[in-house]
């Protein structure tokens, strides 16, 4: 029987150890995709104890909780951080199989050097000796995103963000670029109730009236450039039901005068909006040389009683499975025919899709710059980012496309302490290869090999996005 959580974990050949151990373990951390918020960086906070750099915000564990029975009170509630605690250690306990419990158990190895597994015996020692920890200056955001050598993290920012910490923290010498990233959903959310008052916010941000369909675009491009001027690399578009009809600007510039009206719109006519624009914004990243990430398939606010009390982001979001292929080769081809598709990055939330998107990333690589996997497929997403996500993941991109061009890992989150994510991909990267060249399918070219590992965990991201942290 093997030791839980040892120096191997995940690593089932000599191969593998040594490609983690000689090189995926040593690269520094590029975070490209996260949800933390650049306020908390900048004001170095600590956290007053581990419920509160845990499980605030954490709809992962969230949605755990809930199906392990505890009340909401003890989630998202009024209940006490002790008591909350108490019930996430209960609740990990019995998550066998769940990334969750790996992700936890390493999280406490990493940062606090607890060794032990979390359950209700073991949770109030863990808990004072995390907490003594955490109210210490060494253990602040900062501190916690050095342990685990992040280089950049690039944050999830509305085009109406004022971009307030993200310029302050320009301004200090951290070794750790936090970057914002430019995600124009609620500028296409055409079909939103409250989508009016958005575009009032959206033209006093950038100074532009906003009478047509026109000046949407017009007032999120003088976004971009503010966000490109404070260091912006990439873009985040979440498409989640149909997204791209092809037509001309009179048809859109009816549509959204329907909408101004208060008039229901159809499937079809939000697709339209939303695709125009949509392909209007990916020519302009091209132009600025930025990254596009399409995040497919999330199907949002399932509860409805739970959604009214909680709001968005509250772990009641699940996968959806619609059908999107034409839609999207129409609007990669809608840029490409000009050669103005920017460097793409697909994600797929449904497990279906996967070699869809493979194949379809294949279409639109051709450029004359030598960029190397120009049109990415992503890495596993959300509810595909376990060990079996990771691994299909993987196996997928080897199999219809190239492997050695892809930019790997990304924790999507909003703590500041699951950066151990990207060990876990890393260890589940290594045992893939290890396993493959141990089979005899591949030779044991060490000095390929461990090129190969760092460059997926680390420098094909920084050539990729152009952050250029390898002078550095």
């Amino acid at each position: 029987m093997q030791e839980f959580l040892n120096d191997d974990f995940l690593l089932s050949t000599q191969t593998a150890k040594w490609l983690y151990h000689e090189h995926g373990e040593k690269m520094p951390i590029i975070d490209f995709h996260n949800h933390l918020n650049p306020k908390e960086i900048y004001e170095d906070h600590c956290y007053e104890n581990l419920t509160q750099a845990w499980l605030g915000g954490d709809h992962y564990k969230w949605r755990a909780m809930r199906a392990a029975g505890v009340p909401e009170c003890l989630i998202t509630g009024n209940g006490g951080d002790y008591e909350k605690f108490l019930a996430w250690a209960k609740t990990v306990q019995a998550a066998i199989g769940n990334p969750l419990y790996h992700w936890t158990h390493l999280e406490l190895r990493r940062y606090f050097g607890v060794t032990e597994p979390l359950n209700p015996a073991s949770a109030p020692g863990i808990w004072e000796a995390c907490n003594a920890r955490l109210r210490s200056r060494e253990y602040s955001v900062r501190g916690l995103l050095r342990r685990q050598g992040v280089r950049v993290l690039c944050t999830t920012d509305d085009p109406v963000d004022s971009l307030e910490y993200h310029r302050k923290l320009r301004e200090k010498v951290l070794g750790i670029r936090v970057l914002p990233t430019f995600r124009p959903e609620k500028a296409m959310g055409l079909e939103k109730p409250d989508y009016l008052v958005y575009l009032d916010r959206l033209g006093q941000a950038a100074g532009v009236e906003i009478k047509e369909a026109q000046d949407v675009y017009t007032a999120l491009t003088k976004r971009l450039l503010f966000f490109v001027e404070n260091g912006c690399r990439v873009s985040d578009h979440s498409l989640e039901g149909s997204f791209y009809t092809a037509s001309g600007y009179e048809e859109v510039k009816r549509i959204f005068e329907k909408r101004k009206r208060g008039e229901a719109l159809t499937e079809r006519e939000c697709a339209a909006f939303r695709g125009w624009l949509l392909a209007k914004l990916g020519r302009e990243y091209a132009r600025y040389d930025m990254v596009m990430q399409l995040h497919i398939g999330a199907l949002r606010n399932n509860s409805t009683r739970l959604s009214r009390c909680l709001g968005a982001d509250a772990g009641l979001d699940s996968i959806n499975d619609f059908y999107y292929a034409r839609e999207l080769s129409e609007l990669l081809d809608a840029m490409d025919q000009t050669d103005e598709l920017p460097r793409s990055i697909l994600y797929y939330l449904n497990p279906k899709d996967a070699d869809m998107l493979a194949a379809m990333a294949g279409n639109f690589q051709s450029n004359e710059k030598g960029i190397r996997g120009k049109v990415q497929l992503g890495s596993a997403w959300w509810f595909c980012d376990h060990k079996a996500g990771m691994e299909r993941q993987l196996e997928t991109l080897a199999n219809v496309g190239m492997l050695s061009t892809f930019v790997g890992m990304l924790t999507d989150s909003r703590s500041f302490l699951s950066f151990p994510r990207h060990e876990y991909f890393r260890r589940i990267l290594c045992n893939k290869i290890g396993t493959w060249v141990e089979a005899g399918e591949y030779p044991a070219d060490r000095e390929y090999l461990g090129k190969l590992v760092e460059d997926i965990c680390y420098r094909n991201a920084d050539e990729f996005f152009g952050f250029s942290c390898q002078g550095e």
